[in-house]
């Protein structure tokens, strides 16, 4: 199954091992050089530590869900192939999805 830019996927966590798996946005969109067997995603969390989360809320989805509250880490950035994710979890509205990488952006573009 291939993924597109909004999809939001469960799959390995990288930053806590082996054993660890979390929600993904994917955000990258079909001109990925390898799209369709990796992917440019954002973390999710059900955190709340931390100013600067985009919270996600339930009419943010347009299909599927999380089971908790669940927010964007905008700064969490991470690669993942197509053999890292179980599964499908649902689709973010496009508005959502484009808040989040312009926040992304904004931690990665020039001062």
């Amino acid at each position: 199954m291939s993924f597109h830019r909004g999809d939001v996927v469960y799959g390995a966590d990288p930053f806590k091992g082996a054993d660890y798996s979390r929600p993904w946005l994917v955000i990258n969109n079909g001109s990925h050089p390898f799209h369709g067997e990796q992917y440019v995603v954002l973390a999710l969390t059900s955190k709340t530590w931390h100013d600067g989360l985009l919270e996600v809320h339930n009419d943010d989805w347009t299909e599927g869900g999380t089971p908790r509250q669940s927010s964007v880490i905008p700064w969490s950035v991470e690669t993942l192939d197509q053999t890292d994710i179980d599964h499908w979890q649902g689709t973010l509205s496009p508005e959502i999805v484009t808040q989040a990488v312009s926040k992304f952006r904004t931690y990665i573009a020039e001062p």
